[in-house]
C-alpha cells in the first residue's frame, strides 16, 4: 500500500490511542534505523521520544532480536505461567531481580504499564490479607502522575480528566503535591520543599487512617506534567513513611528502569529498595509486549506461608517469545555498555539542554539520564497558557513544526505546557547536540508564533539547572 492507501485505510479501520480519530495526515511510520524513524513518504526524523520511552536501543539490533525470537519459537512457541512455568521465564526472572536494587526480589510477568501496576495492588491487597489486615484499602499517589488507564492503575493516575465518564473509582487513593519545583512557591529551597512534601504525605496517611492505607505509590522521576525529578532525600523520606505506618512502597518504574536514567533502575539513584517495583517499556526495548512487577520478600512470604494462592492471572504474562527477546535485551545492554553511555553524556545533555533557557518561550529544563522536559511560558513572569493558547501551540502549531525539523518530540500540558524528549540510550553527543540543536529552533520559532518575546531574566538567573548525580 503508498502513503495514500495507508491514510485511507486508516481512517476507515484503525482506532488510535489517546488520539482524536479523524487524522488528515496521520504520520505512519514504515522503518527504522539507529536512532531515526521513516515514514511513508520517505521522510528521515530523530526520533527523540524512543516512540513514547520504549525504544531504548533504537532501531538496528532487529536482526539480533530475530534470532532470540527464532530460536525460542522453534522450541516452545507458548506456555503459561499459571501453576507452570517454562525455562525462559525462569531465567528472565533471575537476570531482571539480580539487577534490581534488593537481594530479595521476585517477578510476576505481565503483557505491559497499566497490567503491572493493576497486578502491584493485587499483590498488595493479598499481602494485607494475608497477614490479617484486611482494612488496608487506600493508597496515596501524587498529582497529574499517569499510572496506567485500565480502570484499577486509572484510580492512581492523578490526571481527573481521564476517569470522567467511567465510573466512581475502584479504589480510594488521595492524591498529594507532586515535585515541580519550578510552579512550587518553595522550589528554590530544596530541604524546605522536601519536608513540606514530605508532610503532606503523612498528613494524607493521618487523614486516611494509618491503619487503612497499603500502598504509597510514584515515579522516580514523574512523566506526566513533564519530567518532575524529585528533591534529594525525598525518596528516603517516603521510605520512612511507609515503614513508620507498615505502608508498602511502590516504584512505578514503567519508564524509568532499564537506562532510561543511566541505571538498570532509576529508583537505584535515590538508594531507596521499594518493596514493589512496576516495570515494562525497556524491558524489551520495545521489540515485544512485556511488562513485570517486582516484589519483595516482605511481600510475598506471607501469602506463601499461610499457602495463599495470587489470585491474579495474565494469559500472555511471561510469553516465552517476549521472554527470549527481554532476556537478549538486557545482554545487549551490558554487552554494548548502554548504562555507561547514558551516565557519560547525561551532564552534557543536561548543559545543552539548559541553553534553551535563554528561549523567551522557555521557562525550566528539568530531568535526568536521557529523559527531559522543557516547560514552556508566555512571559516573563512564567505564566501559563490558557486553554485556547494550549490547544493552538501544542496540538496545531509544535506538531507540524516538529515534522518539518525532523524530529519526534512530544508536545504535552497533562499539568503544565510542557516539550519532552527521551532520545534512545544508543545515542551520541552529535545527535544529542542535533537534537538540542532542532528543538531550539523550532522552540524560537514558536516563542514568535505566540508573541513570547521578552527574556526572563528573573526565572534564569534564579534557578539553575539541577545537576545530575552522573554529571560530575
Amino acid at each position: 500500500m503508498n502513503h495514500e492507501d495507508l491514510q485511507a485505510k486508516a481512517r476507515d479501520n484503525l482506532l488510535l490511542h489517546f488520539s482524536k480519530q479523524r487524522v488528515d495526515d496521520l504520520l505512519v511510520i514504515e522503518r527504522g534505523e539507529g536512532p531515526y524513524v521513516f515514514d511513508t513518504e520517505g521522510r528521515r526524523y530523530i526520533d527523540s521520544l524512543s516512540s513514547l520511552f520504549c525504544a531504548q536501543l533504537g532501531y538496528s539490533y532487529g536482526r539480533e532480536m530475530a534470532e532470540a525470537a527464532a530460536t525460542q519459537l522453534t522450541t516452545l512457541a507458548f506456555h503459561t505461567t499459571w501453576a507452570t512455568a517454562h525455562p525462559t521465564a525462569i531465567e528472565l526472572a533471575e537476570q531482571v531481580c539480580a539487577r534490581a536494587p534488593a537481594e530479595d526480589y521476585r517477578a510476576f510477568f505481565t503483557s505491559g504499564g497499566s497490567e503491572s501496576v493493576e497486578a502491584a495492588w493485587k499483590l498488595a491487597r493479598e499481602h494485607f490479607l494475608a497477614i490479617g489486615q484486611p482494612q488496608r484499602t487506600k493508597a496515596i499517589a501524587r498529582r497529574t502522575a499517569y499510572h496506567g488507564v485500565t480502570l484499577g492503575a486509572l484510580s492512581f493516575t492523578g490526571l481527573p480528566g481521564y476517569s470522567d465518564g467511567f465510573g466512581p473509582a475502584p479504589i480510594d487513593v488521595t492524591h498529594v503535591s507532586n515535585t515541580n519545583a519550578f510552579r512550587a512557591p518553595d522550589g528554590a529551597d530544596p530541604e524546605g520543599f522536601r519536608d513540606r512534601l514530605l508532610a503532606e504525605v503523612e498528613d494524607a496517611v493521618l487523614a486516611a487512617g494509618p491503619d487503612t492505607v497499603a500502598m504509597i505509590i510514584a515515579e522516580p522521576v514523574q512523566n506526566s506534567g513533564g519530567c518532575l525529578v524529585p528533591p534529594a532525600g525525598y525518596w528516603a523520606g517516603l521510605r520512612r513513611i511507609a515503614d513508620r505506618y507498615g505502608i508498602l512502597l511502590m516504584a512505578d518504574e514503567v519508564i524509568t528502569a532499564f537506562g532510561r536514567l543511566g541505571e538498570w533502575f532509576g529508583i537505584s539513584r535515590e538508594s531507596v529498595a521499594p518493596d514493589l517495583i512496576s516495570l515494562a517499556k525497556g524491558l524489551t526495548s520495545a521489540h515485544a509486549p512485556m511488562g513485570a512487577v517486582l516484589a519483595r520478600s516482605r511481600v510475598t512470604e506471607p501469602m506463601m506461608m499461610a499457602g495463599r494462592p495470587f489470585r491474579h492471572g495474565i494469559t500472555f504474562g511471561g510469553h516465552p517469545l517476549s521472554a527470549a527477546i527481554a532476556l537478549r535485551n538486557l545482554e545487549i545492554i551490558e554487552r554494548d555498555r548502554i548504562l555507561d553511555n547514558v551516565r557519560s553524556l547525561e551532564g552534557h545533555f543536561a548543559a545543552e539542554l539548559s541553553r534553551l533557557r535563554e528561549l523567551p518561550i522557555v521557562g525550566d529544563v528539568r530531568g535526568r539520564g536521557f529523559f527531559w522536559a522543557v516547560e514552556l511560558v508566555k512571559d516573563e513572569r512564567a505564566t501559563r497558557f490558557d486553554q485556547a493558547e494550549r490547544d493552538r501551540l501544542l496540538r496545531g502549531y509544535l506538531p507540524q513544526r516538529l515534522r518539518e525539523a525532523g524530529l519526534i518530540a512530544r508536545p504535552d500540558d497533562r499539568g503544565d505546557s510542557v516539550v519532552q524528549i527521551a532520545p534512545p540510550l544508543i545515542s551520541d553527543r552529535d545527535l544529542l547536540d542535533e537534537i538540542v540543536g532542532r528543538l531550539g529552533d523550532v522552540l524560537t520559532d514558536a516563542g514568535r508564533e505566540m508573541g513570547v518575546t521578552t527574556r526572563r531574566v528573573e526565572h534564569h538567573e534564579r534557578r539553575a539547572v539541577r545537576t545530575p548525580a552522573h554529571a560530575g
